[in-house]
């Protein structure tokens, strides 16, 4: 039996679902990787041992609402710094900075506690996809209000077909990502 590398053995357990939420969508269903322990450790496992390494740890990891909380929480943990949520707007009850972003029919806020991150912090924004790249984004611009340094942008899947990586790219932030999937 052949050995899979780490990123094609994570791209078995990430469910396409035909149709959903609109026609025409393959939406990546992340769930079927958090469900069973050992591919929810190998997930893990993958960006931890990557922000291990002293040029790339962060002093806080920033995860986007809501799947890049169960991400960012067990990662900030794993690597020993705190974990701070940017949360949809109206979920936090102390004083926050938000940023609005344009999606593709409307537009949408986040927002982030003003004592989330301190000036100089380095931080890792972290979410389960990017597509249009717009929440990581808006996150970015929230750390940057409060004095922080994004040191990069992590994600598990990439859709490149939809520019978001590129858009980030082109606007400073390094990426990592597990899988990319051609299409949307």
């Amino acid at each position: 039996m052949q050995s899979l590398s780490v990123n094609e053995y994570l791209r078995q357990h990430i469910r396409t679902v035909p149709g959903w939420p609109a026609p025409g969508v393959q939406f990546r269903d992340i769930t079927p990787l958090l469900q069973d322990p050992k591919v929810f450790r190998v997930l893990i496992d993958a960006f931890v041992h990557r922000y291990m390494d002293k040029a790339l740890r962060p002093d806080v990891v920033a995860g986007l609402d809501a799947r890049g909380f169960i991400l960012g929480a067990v990662v900030a943990y794993e690597l020993n710094v705190g974990f701070v949520p940017i949360r949809k707007k109206g979920k936090l009850p102390f004083t926050t900075v938000e940023e609005t972003y344009e999606l593709e029919y409307g537009s949408a806020t986040v927002e982030l506690h003003t004592d989330a991150v301190k000036a100089g912090d380095r931080v890792l924004l972290i979410d389960d996809l990017i597509a249009t790249g717009g929440t990581m984004m808006a996150g970015k611009k929230l750390l940057e209000k409060l004095g922080a340094t994004v040191t990069e942008g992590a994600a598990i899947v990439d859709l490149p077909e939809l520019g978001g990586s590129q858009r980030l790219r082109e606007s400073g932030l390094p990426l990592y990502t597990l899988v990319d999937f051609e299409g949307h």
